[in-house]
């Protein structure tokens, strides 16, 4: 394997100065919630808000002047993007990404702000891929690919190195994988340092591609994911050998499980975690006897969430929560019916968000009417409480589940 302790280490070196040794914190909350003694890794403290910028310095510190001069060119959905984007321009480099249609908005953005030309291209990374390297062939620029070089790799593999040093009796180190680059990284660092630490993957089920690459699988890749960081149809040829030899196993979270990661790290940790950073919390979710009782570090490796999708995953883990659910009620239609149901929802404590008031449904008969009210309670208890409150009332309704 081309990527070595020692080449991780050269990278530490070169990159010392430009990377935040971010903390690994031990989460009370998250080891109750989940059964296992849980550890944090916070590279969504990075100044663009993930990991990617340590495989981006790692590899912009070994040019020349000749390539600094012409410049680099990168692909990516958004976190490589900017880390490329933000070293290349306090170095004086060019940069070019290529980003494939569907980047959100945020990510896309905040890498023109560090200075980066950004070009939309096709609609999948691999496609972004294949006019990187068509561009960078036509303009003679340096690609950066996101995970497919030893450079990138050793870069992100400090974080090995630093989990090892913070916590060195970790029973298992959790990370997301796209292509593979942190992972292959992480391992070839911290499995020098301890070679019983466990090392486990986590890829969102929709893209299982380095499970197809280590184990010989033909799962389909494709489709919306809310970690569209991990979204990549194609493992790496250089990391996928050192998952085969390193990694314990890869495991596959789906989208229900990522978003409840996304929302206990905002719920119960208090920090921001995209898709991708949310996935190794969400194999925890997912698989509560495969780490309960052990010492677990989980790489929260990017906060680059667009503000309304984490609102509207946030409120989507309430209605999962039966802390926000719509009912549908049959009133008559006279005056008192909508005040009846109000008085109800506030003797027993629930608050309404939103009611729609409507006669006109040829459904109905023509003395009646539909209320949908959508309220907010404490648990789903508290909730089926005030249904009962409304039934035993004379009304009948349909409850709205996700």
């Amino acid at each position: 394997m081309a990527v070595t302790p020692d080449l991780i280490k050269a990278a530490r070196e070169r990159s010392r100065t430009h990377i935040a040794a971010t903390p690994t914190l031990h989460s009370l909350a998250l080891s109750d919630a989940t059964g296992a003694e849980v550890f944090v890794k916070y590279e969504n403290l990075q100044h663009t808000g993930s990991f990617k910028p340590r495989g981006a310095i790692a590899k912009l510190t070994t040019l020349n002047d000749a390539p600094k001069k012409t410049g680099v060119i990168a692909m990516s959905a958004g976190n490589h993007a900017q880390g490329v984007a933000f070293h290349a321009g306090r170095l004086g480099i060019p940069a070019t990404i290529v980003m494939p249609n569907g980047t959100p908005f945020n990510k896309m953005r905040k890498t023109r702000d560090y200075g980066g030309t950004v070009v939309q291209e096709r609609d999948s990374l691999s496609e972004a891929g294949a006019a990187a390297r068509r561009i960078a062939a036509e303009r003679g620029l340096t690609l950066i690919h996101p995970y497919d070089d030893d450079d990138v790799i050793a870069g992100q593999g400090v974080i090995g190195f630093e989990i090892m040093e913070t916590i060195p009796d970790a029973d298992i180190i959790v990370v997301p994988v796209g292509g593979g680059g942190l992972i292959a990284g992480i391992a070839t660092a911290a499995k020098s340092v301890k070679p019983a630490v466990e090392i486990v993957g986590v890829e969102a089920a929709l893209y299982p591609s380095m499970k197809n690459a280590a184990l010989g699988g033909t799962a389909p890749s494709g489709g919306a994911t809310i970690a569209e960081g991990i979204a990549v149809s194609d493992a790496g040829t250089r990391t996928t050998p050192v998952v085969k030899a390193l990694v314990r196993e890869v495991l596959t979270v789906s989208e229900a499980s990522l978003e409840r990661g996304i929302s206990m790290y905002a719920s119960l940790a208090k920090t921001v975690a995209e898709g991708a950073g949310a996935a190794p919390l969400a194999a925890l979710l997912q698989y509560p006897e495969r780490f309960k009782g052990r010492k677990v570090v989980l790489i929260l490796s990017g906060g680059n969430i667009d503000p309304r999708m984490l609102s509207s995953v946030l409120v989507r883990d309430l209605v999962r929560a039966g802390q926000i659910l719509t009912l549908t009620i049959i009133i008559l239609d006279r005056p008192g019916s909508l005040e009846a149901i109000a008085a109800i929802c506030a003797t027993e404590g629930a608050n309404v968000i939103d009611v729609s008031h409507r006669r006109l449904g040829l459904d109905l008969a023509a003395s009646a009417a539909r209320l949908d009210i959508t309220i907010e309670t404490r648990d789903k208890d508290h909730a089926n409480q005030i249904v009962e409150r409304i039934r035993a009332a004379g009304f009948t309704l349909d409850v709205h589940e996700p």
